[in-house]
């Protein structure tokens, strides 16, 4: 790389960072600024601020965005900003709009309408403006996530393996061997409403107060405390960043039972919870397919249980 072309990638990431570092530690959002503003900039600005000195080819504006997002990537790990597990769960959208960008780039050289002057206003409002759409931007309602599995058992065996069920073996599903929390057992102090369940995953347990004891039909609870959702892996520290923290939280869940014969039944199970991270269309994606995997894992467990009753 030229010493323009090495400038250019210095000048966004430092833009980039501050940017990120008053989104997250000043107003507490993972949202627009981090996720959509910082990777058009990513894209935009090396080729942008190149092709003021001279003219860039389509293949360079990408091959430099692309050097500026790599090497933003390998900076949030080697200053244990960030983990591999969530940079690569937010490589999609960082990869699309860093090339989305990078082409405005690209076709802005030579328009006398997009200079220096105009480029610079344009980032200083776009931050303000989505920092401060962040800040009063609160998550929606809760969200609701059913499973089901038929168990070939009676419903009363169904149910005692509902309140409380033995460990589960180690998992072998992919999700759960990047770090994201997954249930061991579950256990339980005292019977009917009021009773504290504990649903005990790989990095804490989940304080369930039960708020509907209809044995064998239905259980409900709501989430009174929580775990982290996932320990982070980064290969060059232990890191615990900000998001781990309150940004994705259950708030109630419940198990459904109904007979459907002397022995088969339906088993339910639903979690309402809260993604605190926009934007959240696209977070949904990911928090859906891991609350799902986490009621598979359950759900399965105690229809193993009860079938071998």
């Amino acid at each position: 790389m030229k010493n323009l072309e090495i400038l250019s990638v210095a000048i966004t990431l430092i833009i980039s960072f501050i940017l990120g570092f008053i989104s997250i530690n000043f107003f507490g959002e993972y949202g627009w600024t981090v996720f959509i503003l910082i990777p058009l900039l990513f894209g935009f600005l090396p080729p942008f601020i190149v092709s003021k000195s001279k003219a860039i080819t389509r293949n360079e504006s990408y091959k430099l965005s692309f050097i500026t997002l790599g090497i933003a990537c390998l900076a949030l790990l080697v200053f244990a900003i960030e983990g591999i597990i969530c940079i690569a769960m937010a490589s999609p959208i960082l990869t699309f709009l860093t090339l989305l960008g990078s082409y405005l780039g690209y076709v802005s050289q030579g328009n006398k309408i997009v200079n220096s002057t105009n480029t610079t206003l344009f980032v200083i409002v776009s931050a303000i403006s989505l920092m401060s759409f962040d800040y009063v931007n609160e998550p929606k309602g809760l969200i609701p996530i059913r499973t089901k599995v038929i168990v070939h058992s009676d419903i009363e065996k169904v149910w005692e393996n509902v309140v409380t069920f033995h460990k589960i073996e180690e998992p072998i599903d992919w999700i759960f061997k990047t770090g994201i929390a997954y249930p061991i057992d579950a256990t339980i102090e005292g019977e009917g409403v009021g009773a504290i369940r504990y649903c005990n995953f790989s990095t804490g347990s989940f304080v369930e107060p039960i708020t509907t004891w209809d044995a064998p039909h239905l259980l409900q609870f709501d989430v009174e405390e929580q775990p982290i959702p996932m320990n982070e892996y980064n290969p060059f520290w232990d890191i615990h960043p900000p998001h781990l923290e309150g940004y994705f939280k259950s708030y109630k869940g419940q198990f459904k039972l109904t007979k459907l014969d002397d022995n088969k039944t339906e088993l339910e199970g639903t979690t309402w919870y809260q993604v605190d991270i926009t934007p959240e269309i696209y977070w949904k994606i990911w928090s859906n397919f891991i609350v799902h995997r986490i009621h598979e894992r359950v759900l399965h467990h105690i229809k193993k249980e009860a079938e071998e009753k």
